[in-house]
């Protein structure tokens, strides 16, 4: 074991860990006063119930071994359901140098805040017993599936699809099952269109967001499993796209409204760590800061399409984390290797072929967490339904789901 990789891992697991409740500021500024508490609760409780998922059955079907070669290619198997098989030692299976256990929580944290990236779509009407049923689901049956295929073994590793911290996996895949709950299921707020429904706590958004700076390095820089020369090239590009990015939002936010807003810098921000995801430990500084400044103009454009298309995907999950992931995989295709020396790395296909290849990786990830998430919602709403009264709605989802409220 060694010991300076295994304390990265462990802190960056740590870091990580930390986005999901700098994700709850940021969506909880985002919303109304009157459901402002109810949204952090939607994503803090999803620490609590994928950190048990994960122990008990999500880490195995993600990553241990299928039974026979076809199905390893879709879905892991059960060999590590309950932690089994996955010691607190160095066993090899995914690293030489850090314990099992570390590899799990880490993979853990991922799976945790993708869920509650996607209850952006639906803030201030979802029940919350419906909330619970579908992040138990959605984790099994759509983000599992898609972490093997990519980091597990399975068909996208085999094709040669790159992904160094979860384009796909997490962003693409959570920002399409937003674009499906928002479209299909959920339709729009009350008073939609009509009433005014601006972030009522900008403050909290600017530190939501700084929490998911922060802890983005975790993220991406710790993607590399270990403290070396691949997380120190990852650390710094991180930073350096989130940076073009906020700057590319203001400035088309600029030139198109006239003022650049708060909410717009914390945005354009967030919209480039989710580009450089995919390509963190593949492109050096130059390259990263065209990922940002392409993901800064193309979010802004696809969240002000997304409104004109009268979609209420309320927190713009789409448009930040769906689009902003297919500009960074469909980047890093082109990028790879440009400015940075990949350790043990060597790609053998021309740039065009894996463009293509991120493109079939891209595709694959919209059709499944489409599909998928839509039988999921719409199963639940012809069962126990997914959305609280209209008279509930306009009350407000901290006094009717918790019977409490975010400012006594």
């Amino acid at each position: 074991m060694n010991t300076g990789d295994t304390a990265w891992v462990l802190a960056s697991s740590a870091l990580v860990l930390l986005m999901t409740p700098g994700l709850a500021f940021f969506y909880a500024g985002m919303v109304r006063r009157k459901s402002a508490g109810s949204t952090l609760m939607q994503a803090f409780v999803t620490i609590g119930l994928v950190g048990i998922v994960w122990v008990l059955w999500g880490y195995s079907l993600a990553f241990s071994t299928a039974e026979s070669d076809t199905l390893n290619k879709v879905i892991g198997g059960f060999n590590f359901i309950g932690l089994n098989n996955v010691p607190a030692a160095v066993d090899n299976v995914f690293s030489d140098t850090i314990p099992h256990q570390a590899f799990m929580i880490f993979q853990a944290m991922f799976a945790i805040i993708t869920p509650a990236l996607i209850l952006g779509a639906f803030a201030e009407r979802i029940k919350f017993s419906a909330y619970l049923v579908f992040v138990v689901l959605w984790v099994t049956i759509v983000y599992a599936p898609v972490a093997h295929w990519v980091w597990g073994g399975g068909w996208l590793n085999d094709l040669g699809a790159l992904d160094y911290a979860g384009g796909t996996v997490v962003h693409i895949n959570a920002g399409v099952a937003a674009l499906a709950a928002a479209w299909l299921v959920f339709g729009k707020r009350v008073g939609h269109g009509t009433e005014s429904m601006l972030p009522h706590n900008v403050p909290f958004v600017v530190l939501g967001a700084g929490l998911l700076w922060f802890g983005w390095f975790g993220f991406n820089a710790g993607s590399a499993l270990a403290a070396d020369e691949s997380a120190v090239s990852a650390f710094v590009v991180t930073n350096t796209a989130a940076a073009a990015a906020m700057l590319a939002w203001l400035a088309i936010e600029w030139l198109h409204r006239g003022k650049p807003t708060v909410v717009g810098g914390a945005s354009g921000a967030v919209a480039g760590l989710v580009a450089i995801t995919p390509a963190a430990g593949f492109v050096g500084p130059m390259p990263s800061i065209l990922i940002g400044l392409a993901a800064g103009v193309a979010c802004y454009w696809a969240v002000a399409g997304v409104a004109k298309l009268r979609v209420d995907d309320s927190l713009a999950v789409f448009g930040v984390h769906g689009v902003g992931g297919m500009v960074g995989a469909i980047l890093t295709g082109l990028l790879v290797g440009v400015g940075v020396t990949i350790p043990g790395f060597a790609n053998e296909v021309s740039v065009m072929e894996q463009i293509v290849n991120q493109l079939v990786a891209v595709g694959a990830t919209i059709v499944w967490s489409f599909v998928l998430t839509s039988a999921i919602l719409l199963g639940l709403k012809h069962t126990i339904g997914v959305r609280v009264s209209e008279e509930d709605e306009e009350t407000g989802l901290d006094i009717t789901q918790h019977g409490e409220e975010a400012y006594a």
